[in-house]
């Protein structure tokens, strides 16, 4: 999920991700390295592009001072291949000194997922999993089918480590539990037939009870029990084929949020699922076997537009109220959406920026 602007290559933005619950965001960039926090929007800290170079990959641990870098863009310091760990707490005028560890591998890195005591490194076909921070082991090393965008998630809770990603079958996910697996062994693998298309986005929600994954064709999402492998509800984005970017759960898993190339952003409800739109065929009594499917999966409660072109991350905010929901949407151009919805599927935008223009103010 890393994308690069053509538009303006010197703010340009290769990759966005949130932190663990969503309240920061980091972003990569031709200039180095920005941390925000989400609410309100602020400018929590930054790494020039001479300390750093220009990134590929950024991570966070929480909001704690540890990153993970990963070198890219068009004029990288780093080696796509590693990713290093930045502790920004450590004392040092040098770069060097904020440089606690290195991993490094043989092809490049495509992903990096971190909780407080361990970390994920994605490659293209292998997975490898170490301890973390403190005197960090190789733990596991998995094999997966051909994954060029480094698909992976990792339950943050202190209760469940479980780590998702795409199966060696087309269109499933493999379930690991980190606890329950020893190290060095293969486990027998937990597999879940998700889809007929290769899996394109995958996400756990905040307890790891329940998994998200949508196709290549991108047109549903389905979310299944990480127990028991059943399939819990099916999520219909729309009826053309789409590339999604990105998929979040609500903190208490009561709703839904993805976006997709097509520049929307859809919410779907979980908990209540009589809140989603179904189908206006499903109100028709004879229905042929061919559109049933179609009549079965729920449609978004409400959604809204981001500049089309612009590829985001999307994620839920703090709840205001009640009865009162918000989105976030972070979008590689530089702006930030927050839309707040209501269970009846009204859905309007509270604020608009540019992040980009933001900085702290030690500058």
């Amino acid at each position: 999920q890393s994308w690069t602007m053509t538009q303006q290559p010197l703010r340009g933005v290769t990759s966005l991700r949130f932190n663990q619950d969503q309240s920061c965001f980091c972003c990569a960039m031709e200039t180095g390295v920005r941390i925000y926090n989400v609410e309100p929007l602020m400018e929590k800290g930054h790494l020039d592009h001479e300390q750093v170079g220009s990134m590929g990959l950024v991570e966070m641990l929480h909001r704690s001072n540890l990153l993970a870098l990963v070198g890219g863009g068009s004029s990288p310091k780093f080696s796509e291949i590693s990713v290093l760990i930045w502790d920004d707490a450590r004392e040092g005028k040098d770069s060097k000194d904020k440089l606690v560890l290195e991993f490094t591998f043989t092809k490049p890195v495509l992903a990096v997922r971190m909780r407080h005591d361990k970390i994920v490194i994605v490659l293209r076909n292998r997975i490898y999993v170490y301890s973390f921070p403190d005197n960090p082991r190789k733990l596991f090393e998995f094999d997966t089918r051909d994954n060029p965008k480094g698909l992976c998630d990792l339950c943050p809770s202190l209760e469940k480590q479980l780590l998702v990603f795409p199966g060696h079958k087309c269109g499933s996910l493999q379930l690991v539990d980190l606890a329950s697996t020893k190290p060095g062994t293969s486990s027998a693998p937990f597999t879940i037939n998700a889809h007929q298309s290769d899996v394109a986005c995958v996400s756990l929600n905040q307890p790891g009870t329940v998994v998200a994954s949508a196709s290549q064709k991108g047109t549903l999402i389905r979310l299944f029990d990480t127990q028991s492998k059943e399939k819990l509800v099916e999520l219909r984005r729309g009826t053309d084929p789409a590339t999604l970017y990105c998929i979040n759960f609500s903190h208490d898993s009561s709703f839904l949020c993805a976006s997709s190339d097509k520049g929307t952003v859809h919410i779907f409800a979980l908990k209540d699922t009589r809140l989603n739109r179904r189908s206006a065929l499903a109100r028709v009594g004879k229905v042929g076997p061919m559109i049933g499917q179609y009549v079965d999966s729920q449609w978004s409660l409400a959604s809204f537009t981001v500049p089309a072109e612009s590829a985001c991350i999307c994620a839920f905010g703090r709840n205001t109220s009640k009865n009162v929901n918000s989105v976030i949407a972070i979008c590689v151009d530089g702006t930030f959406h927050k839309y707040v919805f209501t269970p009846d599927g009204n859905c309007n935008r509270e604020a608009f920026d540019v992040y980009l223009d933001i900085c702290d103010d030690d500058d």
